[in-house]
């Protein structure tokens, strides 16, 4: 990754964000591709939406976890629209109550402001926590974006610039194994800001959608899949298999 100053999205990618929703309509397709995704053991899996999200935008991901034998869970707290610093304490404890109750670590799945609240709750609850994957969560340059007037509508109030010492707090490697899913084509954040640290249990999947697209896209749901399927303790990093490689980009970080 660079040092230089990350730009916001182009206009043009913004444009295309639309094309993304095709993925929806996708998945019907996708769906004997999708039966075949590795399973895992089952545990609890907690989906946590983006930013002005509730738990109905993340059906796809639920749903599909659901369906591989895993305890799905959305995050509960209506629409995402607070700093991923306030709303992490009661997230967090929510997250250690079922890790206690099913004595079992929890794996998070955060789709943009959601990976970042993800996150901060793994890094809050790191003895419960298995594994975080986010999808487009820009949280090593969270200035480069295309959302300060949506968030201003949201919210009431004006985006304030995250400052050099919080984006370091963010973009710090976490404690257990981390998935990065990203696309070029995101229109609402920029792409280099949803990468992780090189780290020995961290990771950068890109696929070929939009920001919108990225919780209905099949090689996606793919990646998560996978990374949830791996026992506990045995991180590797993703590869995909001759069967599903080609749905992915070739590494070109």
């Amino acid at each position: 990754m660079t040092s230089d100053p990350i730009a916001a999205p182009s206009r043009l990618n913004l444009a295309l964000e639309g094309c993304g929703l095709f993925d929806i309509a996708g998945l019907m397709a996708a769906a004997p591709f999708l039966a075949t995704a590795p399973r895992g053991a089952r545990h609890p899996v907690m989906v946590l939406p983006g930013l002005g999200a509730n738990d109905n935008s993340t059906f796809a991901i639920r749903g599909f976890l659901g369906m591989l034998g895993y305890d799905v869970r959305g995050w509960g707290r209506g629409r995402n629209i607070r700093l991923p610093q306030l709303e992490a304490p009661a997230v967090a404890q929510t997250v250690r109550d079922l890790s206690r109750n099913t004595g079992q670590r929890v794996s998070l799945i955060g789709w943009s402001l959601g990976g970042i609240l993800a996150r901060e709750v793994a890094r809050r609850s790191p003895d419960h926590v298995r594994l975080v994957v986010t999808l487009g969560s820009p949280f090593a340059a969270p200035n480069a974006n295309n959302l300060r007037t949506v968030w201003r509508l949201l919210t009431g109030q004006p985006s304030s610039t995250v400052t050099a010492s919080r984006i370091a707090e963010l973009s710090r490697p976490l404690p257990m194994p981390a998935t990065a899913i990203y696309t070029r084509s995101d229109g609402i954040v920029a792409w280099q800001a949803c990468l992780e640290q090189e780290h020995p249990t961290t990771e950068n999947v890109e696929v070929r959608t939009t920001h919108l697209g990225l919780g209905f896209h099949a090689p996606a749901l793919w990646v998560i899949a996978d990374r949830l399927a791996q026992p506990e303790g045995q991180w590797k990093p993703f590869k995909p298999s001759l069967l599903v490689s080609p749905f992915f980009p070739q590494s070109r970080q």
